[in-house]
């Protein structure tokens, strides 16, 4: 039996497979199209949609540890549910969900309230599980580099509540323990919840400057103005998703996504090092932007 990730080939399940991948896990990748898939040497692949019930049901029929990680999607919640319902079905009892920080509190925010609303379920039927909770992803901001180091403008309207941000990469890494820890118990281990959040409290203003530094040159907070933010995002990106994103930076100003007490020195005990600071991932970017 084996662990079983889905969003294998995105930006934290593609870390999450390596990571177990290097520690000899025995991983299996929920893919749709496995010929456009790449995976590190021992590591299976599951052909599989999570709307398409009957692939889901034959990828668990295999499974003892699941990772769910679903994507920002219409259909998300559906999606979530299906999967949550078929391993329980199927007898999973090792399950870590990948959630969203104050997925409880952003209840607004249409991507927020469907990831709240999988946690619900889980809680009420009482599957073994981890919920993580990650803060915004640093990498979000890898994108950026037009804005940031062509036009010298940080665009992302955060505001001043002031965001944990998180590495990606310490994100996957706590993820994989996560799995390991659930996947090698005697039984199935109770639920719990692992809020991960960065070291530092990150403002629009504070970013830019961080920017600055690192390209050694000016660069701005563009303002807190969320409908331009709308509008540029629907550019690149569906409407919905445009609006969604919108109501996301909105909750932002006014409520930030700020860690609990705690919660730093729990993610660095379980690492074993220190977290990932958004300085050092703004200059890795402007190098690689540079070369």
């Amino acid at each position: 039996m084996s662990i079983l990730v889905t969003g294998g080939t995105g930006t934290i399940g593609s870390q999450v497979v390596q990571l177990l991948a290097k520690r000899s896990a025995d991983v299996r990748a929920f893919v749709r199209n496995p010929d456009k898939a790449s995976f590190p040497p021992g590591v299976r692949v599951a052909k599989g949609d999570l709307m398409n019930v009957d692939s889901v049901r034959v990828a668990l029929a295999e499974t003892r540890t699941l990772f769910l990680l679903n994507a920002v999607t219409p259909d998300e919640l559906t999606q979530a549910l299906i999967a949550l319902n078929v391993a329980r079905e199927a007898g999973v009892e090792r399950i870590v969900y990948f959630s969203v920080i104050h997925a409880d509190r952003y209840a607004d925010v249409p991507h927020f309230a469907g990831k709240y609303a999988a946690e619900r379920m889980i809680r009420e039927t009482g599957l073994p599980a981890t919920i993580l909770r990650p803060s915004y992803f640093m990498q979000n901001d890898a994108g950026l580099k037009e804005a940031i180091a062509g036009a010298g403008v940080y665009p992302m309207p955060i505001g001043g509540k002031g965001l944990a941000m998180v590495d990606g990469r310490d994100i996957a890494e706590i993820a994989a323990l996560e799995l390991l820890r659930r996947d090698q118990s005697a039984s199935p281990l109770p639920q719990q919840s692992i809020d991960i959040v960065g070291p530092d409290i990150l403002t629009g203003t504070s970013v830019a400057a961080i920017w600055s530094e690192a390209l050694g040159r000016t660069v701005v907070y563009a303002g807190d103005d969320t409908g331009a933010f709308e509008r540029a995002v629907r550019e690149h990106a569906p409407d919905w998703m445009a609006y969604d994103m919108k109501v996301m930076a909105d909750r932002f100003q006014t409520d930030g996504m700020l860690p609990a007490e705690g919660d730093v020195a729990r993610l660095v005990g379980m690492l074993g090092r220190p977290l990932r600071r958004y300085r050092d991932f703004a200059a890795e970017a402007a190098e690689r932007w540079r070369s």
